[in-house]
């Protein structure tokens, strides 16, 4: 009983220990000014909207408010993270001081899977996966497929995000998570009727998609037509590859 009780003291006092140490060295960091930014671009998909510059300029208001020198706790840092997550090409951001007191700033990207586009291309712009609407950027240029309507029509910015524009929304979606169709789409067009139809980056062929509906089965009997026809008779051989109709690839 009594080296229980011993042992249970000494695991006190060692938490005791240990949790002032923490308090401590919280104390200490608090006090200490930042030295250093450091910042942290996370690029899973080799996108380059944001740079760590980009990031700096952001926390330092382009250069107005110092960081260097201060002690920013709290609300300060939670003000940091929110004018970083607040940069359209930021998807989300952390911002916290490190035992020495240095600022660190985490960041991961937003990342766009289409490019609506218009006859002016200045009015261009980005969508994201949730069918929000990205600038374009002077320092990156996302290969991703473009949209458009038929005939060269532009699509409002807003098409990807009522209840109409879900399922064309989903087609993208389904493009951008499969490499190999990621590299293969290039310019969809939107119908007059509401049907898809695309270009590819190999072949010359217009894929007729049809409404934005049966979406992973179309693309298997594309995939289908890729497996068994250009490899025998050629990627030339026909202009027209249609895969609207159940349990049919139409090409002529």
């Amino acid at each position: 009983m009594e080296s229980t009780v011993r042992n249970l003291l000494v695991a006190v006092v060692c938490l005791l220990g240990l949790g002032g140490m923490a308090v401590f060295a919280a104390v200490r960091q608090a006090r200490r000014p930042v030295q250093m930014i450091t910042v942290d671009v996370a690029n899973d998909f080799n996108n380059y909207f944001i740079s760590e510059r980009g990031v700096t300029a952001l926390l330092t208001d382009g250069g107005k408010e110092a960081v260097i020198g201060t002690l920013p706790e709290g609300a300060r840092l939670r003000e940091l993270e929110g004018r970083l997550r607040r940069h359209p090409f930021v998807r989300d951001a952390q911002v916290y001081r490190d035992l020495s007191g240095n600022l660190h700033a985490d960041v991961r990207q937003n990342r766009p899977i289409a490019r609506l586009v218009h006859a002016d291309n200045r009015l261009d712009c980005y969508v994201d996966a949730a069918g929000a609407r990205l600038p374009l950027s002077p320092l990156y240029t996302a290969r991703v497929a473009t949209v458009s309507r038929a005939g060269g029509g532009a699509l409002p910015t807003t098409f990807f995000q009522d209840s109409t524009g879900r399922g064309y929304l989903e087609f993208m979606r389904y493009v951008d998570e499969h490499p190999f169709w990621r590299a293969q789409v290039a310019e969809v067009f939107v119908e007059p009727g509401g049907k898809l139809s695309f270009t590819q980056q190999v072949g010359d062929q217009r894929v007729e998609f049809g409404q934005p509906v049966d979406i992973s089965e179309k693309f298997g009997k594309l995939m289908v037509f890729y497996r068994q026809i250009p490899s025998v008779l050629g990627w030339d051989t026909y202009r027209r590859v249609n895969v609207e109709y159940q349990n049919q690839i139409i090409c002529e």
